[in-house]
């Protein structure tokens, strides 16, 4: 019985590996242009962080992270360089 469970477990942990990989493909900035497709992509991240709670892969949480990671927005440094503006 033990061993049946861990090797759904481990079976579970694979299919999340394999599913946080196709929602990453997804997280690219030409696949989610709309606000549409970020919403999907933003309940697609936390459905996965749902289940990745569960797991006790450490792939499965570093996925989760990374995922997680592709919600914040892009920051971008501008530089004064010294030019004053008015």
């Amino acid at each position: 019985m033990m061993r049946n469970l861990r090797t759904i477990d481990v079976a579970l942990d694979e299919m999340l590996v394999n599913l946080a990989a196709i929602v990453l493909r997804l997280s690219k900035p030409e696949v989610t242009r709309t606000p549409e497709a970020r919403r999907a992509l933003a309940q697609s991240i936390h459905q996965y962080a749902v289940c990745a709670a569960h797991s006790t892969d450490p792939r499965v949480h570093e996925l989760k992270s990374e995922l997680e990671e592709t919600l914040r927005p892009n920051l971008r440094i501008v530089a004064n360089n010294g030019v004053k503006v008015s």
